[in-house]
């Protein structure tokens, strides 16, 4: 029997322009170390191909997973993806040094552990395609920010005022286009080809921008999670595509809590020592998850206080009616949106305002619809308490428990 005919599972620790393959048995034994150059593509997928198929191989979750999973399925094997931060936990609680040897080695060790804590999702192809068209929106938009920046320090290096709102609008455009081709211009020679060349650069990073921002409407057209994104208050279409291509599969989080915390939108305690009086010190927020997803939600949040009565109850709640700790109000309304869109999502339904008429429920005056026992859940009262309010009897107390078992 060959030796690559009795290989059980393996690691390779990946860098830039090589890896590191550890293949071991059943009994967990190394058998043989690889060094993988990343230039000569076809001899690595030969080194693939000698490996039994649907081989589990494991990867660390580091830049650039995405290629050599790929690889990897193409050649019939399994990959999965490792938690760089757990791994590197683990190997320093051991007390190892780090090698790119004991890097492979250690991750090919992992697959017999149980359970497999240091599993975390690999995303499919068409999801990480998806993120790459947000990413590059989000890099234009990013650089075109920058060139505006630049225009109106070329503008204030020269003392210039305008009368516009928005000099990048129509009208404003026009005017500074007539800055670089007026003869009088106050602007010197150096200024008036830098800011012609910003305006060049401008006009097609918005051209580029646009061309991108189509694309994902009609991708957030063509999916039916994200169109339900595009329900909840203060999310967009350009919102719900962020979310759903930070996301993926919704399934992979067992409640709203994991998406939260996966969201960066689950408060994390720093306590230590002895307990003060008045606020809790060192609440925060966590740090290892989305970025995106953080931002996308906290976005949508400030367009929700706006929208929805709802949202704006729960603003208002945290912050004493928008009177101290706004940022911390949003986070809260940003977690609520979080919530209701897993449910939403989990459901497979858009997002009310309000809730629809249970079976048999006679519906109440509008005065009475009006009052919500829980305003930030947009929870109202029962029927049976607002029928006994109105025929002016008193509700019933409870039963006291007994305390005999």
């Amino acid at each position: 029997m060959r030796i690559q005919e009795r290989v059980s599972h393996a690691a390779m620790d990946c860098h830039r322009t090589f890896s590191r393959l550890t293949a071991r048995d059943a009994e967990n034994r190394v058998l043989f170390r690889r060094r993988l150059e990343h230039k000569d593509r076809a001899a690595m997928r030969n080194q693939f191909k000698l490996l039994p198929a649907a081989t589990p191989v494991i990867i660390e979750g580091t830049f650039g997973w995405g290629w050599m999973a790929d690889e990897l399925e193409a050649c019939g094997l399994r990959a999965y993806l490792s938690n760089s931060r757990a791994v590197d936990g683990w190997r320093k609680s051991r007390g190892l040094a780090k090698t790119n040897t004991i890097d492979a080695d250690l991750l090919s060790e992992l697959w017999l552990e149980r359970p497999h804590w240091w599993n975390v999702w690999l995303a499919p192809r068409e999801v990480r395609d998806q993120r790459e068209w947000l990413r590059y929106r989000m890099g234009l938009v990013h650089i075109q920010t920058m060139t505006k920046c630049r225009i109106h320090a070329t503008l204030h290096r020269h003392g210039i005022l305008h009368p516009y709102s928005d000099v990048f609008g129509s009208r404003g455009r026009v005017w500074l286009k007539e800055l670089t081709e007026a003869q009088d211009s106050p602007l010197r020679e150096s200024s008036r080809r830098t800011l012609e060349g910003h305006l060049c650069l401008l006009g097609q990073l918005r051209r580029q921008i646009a061309q991108v921002t189509r694309e994902l409407r009609r991708q957030v057209r063509r999916s039916a999670a994200a169109r339900r994104w595009d329900t909840l208050p203060g999310i967009g279409w350009v919102l719900a595509y962020s979310i759903q291509a930070e996301i993926g599969d919704i399934g992979r989080f067992g409640n709203h809590k994991k998406l939260a915390r996966y969201s960066l939108l689950a408060p994390v305690a720093d306590d230590s020592g002895e307990e003060t009086d008045g606020r809790p010190v060192g609440r925060h927020v966590g740090h290892m998850g989305r970025q995106t997803l953080k931002w996308a939600f906290i976005e949508a949040a400030r367009g929700a206080v706006k929208k929805s009565p709802r949202f704006r109850a729960i603003f208002d709640r945290r912050t004493e009616g928008g009177k101290r700790d706004k940022n911390r109000g949003y986070i809260a309304v940003a977690r609520h949106l979080c919530h209701i869109g897993y449910v939403c999502q989990k459901k497979g339904v858009d997002y009310m305002e309000h809730r629809p008429p249970r079976p048999g429920e006679r519906l109440p005056s509008p005065a009475a619809a009006s009052v919500d026992s829980c305003p930030e859940l947009g929870q109202p009262e029962t029927p049976m308490i607002r029928l006994n309010q109105r025929r002016g009897r008193k509700a019933p107390e409870p039963r006291p428990r007994s305390s005999v078992k």
